[in-house]
């Protein structure tokens, strides 16, 4: 068993690094992030309408590509994005790992969008970068094709709004996500 908790591990930490990739330029690899986040915003309010004055209102989001790995018991994630401040203007780039224990099987590519009520949630965010909720869903998804269903509940001022890209799972967990600024792209 140790050794699927190793591997799952292992593969999300490429996954989450992919973005990274030595060959390109500084530049380069914050506009990946950048293009990154304008398709998620673009997909997120496709799905959710009602998230598109939310953004512009609120003191700051945070956007975040995230693959998720499942295995019976144990949830693990890797991920990469940005949070935005609507009052700078200014963008972080950050990383995520998160960890869950719970049921459930299964793999998936989804982007995140967290919406902050307030600035001391959004400046709490960026600073530690802790969150925790519970999460249950339910994915079948490759490319346009499929669908995927799920909740999450998060407190601190903070709304998430979820979309999956491609994905087959089916868990039910109680995570804990560590955010964090990426010191490479600041």
């Amino acid at each position: 068993m140790f050794k699927h908790y190793m591997s799952a591990i292992v593969i999300l930490l490429f996954m989450s690094g992919c973005v990274n990739t030595g060959n390109q330029t500084l530049g380069e690899r914050r506009q990946a992030v950048n293009d990154m986040r304008d398709l998620a915003i673009a997909d997120i309010v496709n799905a959710y309408p009602s998230v598109k004055p939310k953004l512009s209102d609120s003191p700051g989001y945070a956007v975040f590509s995230n693959a998720n790995v499942n295995l019976i018991f144990a949830s693990f994630s890797g991920g990469y994005g940005l949070a935005h401040n609507n009052i700078s203007g200014k963008d972080t780039y950050m990383k995520m790992g998160e960890a869950g224990l719970g049921l459930g099987i299964g793999a998936k590519d989804f982007r995140v969008l967290m919406v902050f009520k307030s600035e001391t949630a959004f400046e709490r965010f960026v600073d530690t970068g802790w969150v925790f909720g519970a999460q249950a869903d339910a994915t079948a998804k490759a490319t346009d094709k499929g669908a995927a269903t799920g909740a999450e509940v998060v407190a601190d001022d903070i709304e998430i709004y979820q979309v999956t890209e491609a994905g087959l799972a089916l868990q039910a967990t109680v995570k804990g996500t560590k955010f964090w600024k990426d010191r490479a792209l600041n």
